[in-house]
C-alpha cells in the first residue's frame, strides 16, 4: 500500500480546496466571531485574536445572539464560552454544528471528562479550559479548522450518525499511524487519506482500515 499511495506533499483535492476559506488561501488570519458573557474576558480574547492576524468580526454576550451573528456573518470559526444566559454555549454548538455554519472551539472553566465528551457530541472542534493565554487559544483554533473540514467530508460520504462516529474513530487512528510513520501533520495525514480514496474510489474508512492493517504502530 505505500509504495502505491500517494505522497503526502501532492496537491490537495478539489474538495479540500474548496473546503478552506479564501483567507486561508491567501495565508491570512480567519474571521472569528467571539461569544462570552463577562466582558472582560471576551474584550481579552478579542484582542489576542486581533493581535495574532485574526480579524473579530462579532462579539456576543450569550448563546442566542451568537447563533443568531454566526447564522449572519457566517464566521470562518467561532469561539464559545460554555456557560452563558438565554442559550448555554453547548445548546449553542450544537446548532451551528447541525445548520453546518462553522467549527466551534469551547471556552470552560471545567475539565470535567462528561462535559468533554458533551462538546465532542455537540459538534465542538477543540476546547480551552480558563484562564487561558493566547499560548493555549491560538493552537486550539489552528486544530479546528482541520478537524472541521474532515467532519464536513464525513457528513457528505456517511449520511449515518452511528457509521460517522466509527469511521471518525478509525480515522483518528488511521491519522496517527500515518502522523507517527511519515512524519507529518493531522492536517496532511487527513488530506493523504482524502485523495488515496478519491484516487482508488474507496471510502475514507476503507482506506483508514487498510492503513490501520498494513502500518502497525512502531514499538518504543
Amino acid at each position: 500500500m505505500t509504495n502505491e499511495s500517494p505522497s503526502p506533499d501532492q496537491s490537495e483535492p478539489a474538495e479540500q480546496q474548496a473546503a478552506r476559506t479564501p483567507a486561508e488561501d491567501q495565508g491570512q488570519g480567519l474571521r472569528i466571531l467571539v461569544a462570552e458573557d463577562e466582558a472582560l474576558i471576551r474584550l481579552d480574547l478579542a484582542e489576542m485574536l486581533t493581535e495574532a492576524g485574526h480579524e473579530v468580526v462579532a462579539q456576543a454576550a450569550d448563546g442566542e445572539q451568537a447563533v443568531e451573528k454566526a447564522r449572519e456573518l457566517q464566521p470562518d470559526l467561532v469561539v464559545l464560552d460554555i456557560k452563558m444566559p438565554v442559550m448555554d454555549g453547548l445548546t449553542a454548538a450544537e446548532i451551528l454544528g447541525r445548520e453546518r455554519v462553522a467549527p466551534v472551539v469551547m471556552l470552560t472553566a471545567f475539565s470535567d471528562r462528561t462535559l468533554v465528551d458533551r462538546a465532542r457530541e455537540a459538534g465542538v472542534m477543540a476546547y480551552v479550559v480558563k484562564p487561558f493565554t493566547a499560548a493555549d487559544i491560538l493552537p486550539a483554533i489552528d486544530i479546528a479548522r482541520p478537524r472541521w473540514q474532515e467532519f464536513q467530508a464525513l457528513q457528505e460520504e456517511i449520511s449515518d450518525l452511528n457509521e460517522r462516529f466509527e469511521t471518525r474513530k478509525r480515522l483518528d487512528r488511521a491519522k496517527g499511524l500515518l502522523m507517527q510513520q511519515l512524519k507529518i501533520s493531522e492536517a496532511e495525514a487527513f488530506r493523504w487519506i482524502q485523495k488515496t480514496a478519491m484516487d482508488r474510489r474507496l471510502s475514507m474508512r476503507e482506506v483508514a482500515d487498510r492503513v490501520i492493517s498494513e502500518m502497525p504502530a512502531k514499538k518504543k
